[in-house]
C-alpha cells in the first residue's frame, strides 16, 4: 500500500461518555492543543488493532489522492473502519453515551498531502487521551462482541462458510475494499 502512512497509536480503556457532544470536543481540543487527529470507536466493533491502522493508512491515501468523502481525517478513518461510505451509518462505530470498552486512535496527519493538519505532537495527544478513560490504559482489543460486529457489518452465517478465514479477515477484506468501490 503506497502513500503517506500517518504515526498512529492506539488508545485502549474503558470510558464513560455521560454527554457525547462534551466528549466530542474534548476530542476537538486534544486536536486543537496537540494537532493530532483523534477518533473514538466501540471496542465491541473493532477486531483488532489492524483493523483500526489500515483504515488509517487508507484513510491518509485517500486525503492525499483528493478522493476523501470527509472533510476532516478523523471522520475519514471512521468511514474506512466502518468499511462503508455513508458517514451517518460510520458513525455507529464511534462511542455513543454510557460506560464502554473502547479504543482511541491517535494519529499524526501532518505529513499527509492535503490533509491542512499540523505535525502533531502524539506524546501530549496521547497523555491527553488517556487522561479521558476511566481508570487509565487498559487493553480492550481482542475481545469483540462477534454478534455485534456480524450485525455492524452485515456478515452472514454464508459468508463465514464460503472463507477460508474468520470473523477480523472479512472486517479487513470490507475496510480493504472500500478503497475499490469508490
Amino acid at each position: 500500500m503506497s502513500g503517506p502512512t500517518p504515526e498512529t497509536r492506539l488508545v485502549e480503556g474503558r470510558l464513560v461518555v455521560d454527554d457525547l457532544d462534551a466528549f466530542l470536543a474534548s476530542l476537538e481540543s486534544i486536536r486543537e492543543e496537540t494537532g493530532a487527529v483523534v477518533q473514538a470507536f466501540d471496542a465491541d466493533r473493532v477486531v483488532d488493532g489492524a483493523h483500526l491502522r489500515r483504515a488509517t493508512r487508507l484513510a491518509a491515501r485517500s486525503i492525499a489522492r483528493g478522493e476523501a468523502v470527509a472533510r476532516d481525517p478523523a471522520v475519514e478513518i471512521l468511514v474506512y473502519a466502518a468499511g462503508r461510505r455513508q458517514i451517518d451509518r460510520a458513525l455507529d462505530l464511534g462511542v455513543s453515551s454510557g460506560e464502554r470498552r473502547a479504543v482511541l486512535v491517535v494519529a499524526d496527519f501532518g505529513g499527509v498531502p492535503g490533509s491542512e493538519c499540523p505535525v502533531a505532537d502524539l506524546e501530549a495527544a496521547v497523555e491527553s487521551v488517556e487522561g479521558l478513560l476511566v481508570s487509565g490504559p487498559e487493553p480492550t482489543l481482542g475481545e469483540f462482541d462477534a454478534g455485534a460486529v456480524r450485525d455492524y457489518y452485515g456478515v452472514t452465517d454464508r459468508e463465514l462458510d464460503a472463507t477460508d478465514g474468520d470473523l477480523a479477515d472479512i472486517v479487513h477484506e470490507r475496510v480493504a475494499l472500500l478503497d475499490v468501490e469508490k
